[in-house]
């Protein structure tokens, strides 16, 4: 084995075909934005009545584009959380849901904005947690709301507000599978990498290797 090709090895982790197979992906939207944000969650069981006390908590952001992101033609928000694979919620709309969003909430954004306002709202939730908030409101029966927040220090003021659902039981299904089958893929991926770098560190530096091995066996420290 050339120590070339042992570089590109170490290098070369291409999941790309594996979140390919992202139900979220089927019907032609691709991932223009995919982070962790910080997320106040609150439970409110009826309409009027008062909201559990805000755990903050990282959510898992995708926001999924049909078209282009200048120009889309649907724009899909999805959230997950690595502490709930069940948490499931889903934002969809198109330009004419849009127009109905825009003229409610008095918005002085266009649609094909969109996709640039929602990233950078959720940036400034990660960057500036104490001046950007994302709120999420949970009901039981399965509707969410959540609401981009920003602290102007006399007052807070409310930017953008976007209707979620829970997703459906099979959804939530879909979802669970491909994670799962997707770590356990990247698992077998970089698990055979690293018998390559074994490999090739065996045949240029077999004592390097030893120590390596002889590292990995200590008990971590408490």
């Amino acid at each position: 084995m050339s120590e070339d090709r042992g570089n590109s090895l170490i290098n070369s982790f291409d999941f790309s075909a594996i979140e390919e197979m992202d139900p979220s992906l089927s019907d032609g939207h691709h991932v223009a934005y995919d982070r962790e944000v910080p997320f106040e969650l609150r439970i409110q069981e009826s309409g009027s009545g008062p909201q559990e006390v805000g755990t903050l908590e990282a959510i898992k952001v995708k926001v999924l584009v049909l078209g282009e992101n200048t120009n889309p033609q649907h724009v899909k928000i999805e959230f997950t959380s690595e502490n709930d694979l069940f948490f499931h919620y889903i934002h969809s709309l198109d330009e004419a849901a849009f127009h109905q969003l825009q003229e409610t909430q008095k918005l002085m954004i266009e649609f094909s904005e969109l996709p640039t306002i929602l990233i950078r709202m959720l940036n400034s939730c990660i960057k500036e947690p104490h001046n950007f908030l994302a709120v999420f409101i949970m009901h039981r029966d399965g509707r969410a709301r959540l609401d981009f927040i920003q602290n102007m220090e006399y007052k807070f003021i409310e930017l953008l507000s976007l209707d979620f659902m829970a997703s459906t039981e099979e959804m939530v299904r879909q979802q669970i599978t491909y994670r799962y089958n997707a770590v356990k893929s990247k698992l077998a991926i970089m698990q055979a990498r690293l018998q390559d770098v074994n490999a090739l560190i065996k045949v240029k530096n077999p004592s390097l290797l030893l120590q390596l091995q002889k590292q990995s066996r200590k008990p971590a420290q408490g």
